[in-house]
């Protein structure tokens, strides 16, 4: 079990380090609201991982594969949900735009960044996906599936935290340029592309 749980976790780690929507979501929420909410996302990313690794360990993930009914659904809702995330973050930029002397930008919350962290983990069935097809891989022959499933999961929590933990400090780190309107109003901007397009991505994607 001890061999296992370390080569999933190696596994792991590749994976969440590689850049991708959820990494984003946390470097754009520390950069634009601060690193506080920044952590607030990363938590609501954390969240949708243990509902998926949960579902994971009774059997329900299988569903998103073997229907492709389901699949599509959460594709095409979250897809929706990356489109608004795309559409608001163009609109704020916009607005900033008009402003002669931009003040700082407000927090939008702790809850509103839980929110989009939970939101776009559990909207997006690449991430059921992942623990469906990457957990069976190292779990030991005659291993409790429910239990060794729960143990993944943590560590792949685990794991995410401390390098959630990193990319909101790096983005804090920056200091002052980040506190300048034109590039939170530029960041915004890219913001707003890049969820387009991870939205285009995921209707492009096919179970």
């Amino acid at each position: 079990m001890i061999t296992a749980a370390l080569a999933f976790a190696v596994a792991a780690l590749i994976v969440n380090v590689v850049p991708g929507l959820d990494t984003f979501l946390v470097l754009r929420t520390s950069v634009a609201q601060g690193r506080s909410q920044g952590l607030a996302a990363a938590l609501g990313i954390m969240a949708g991982c243990a509902v998926w690794g949960l579902a994971t360990a009774v059997g329900l993930t299988a569903l998103l594969t073997a229907s492709h009914v389901a699949y599509n659904v959460v594709r095409v809702c979250g897809a929706a949900y990356l489109v608004w995330l795309g559409a608001t973050a163009l609109w704020h930029a916009r607005r900033k735009g008009e402003v002669e002397h931009p003040e700082p930008v407000v927090a939008a919350g702790w809850r509103a960044a839980f929110r989009a962290g939970v939101g776009t983990n559990l909207l997006n069935p690449k991430a059921g996906v992942f623990y469906m097809s990457l957990v069976p891989q190292f779990m030991p022959h005659g291993a409790p599936v429910f239990g060794t499933t729960i143990l993944f999961t943590a560590i792949d929590v685990v794991e995410l935290a401390v390098w959630f933990w990193l990319v909101s400090g790096a983005a804090a780190a920056m200091g002052e340029r980040l506190r300048r309107p034109s590039f939170r109003r530029r960041m915004e901007q890219l913001s707003g592309v890049a969820f387009l397009g991870f939205a285009a991505n995921l209707l492009a994607d096919r179970p």
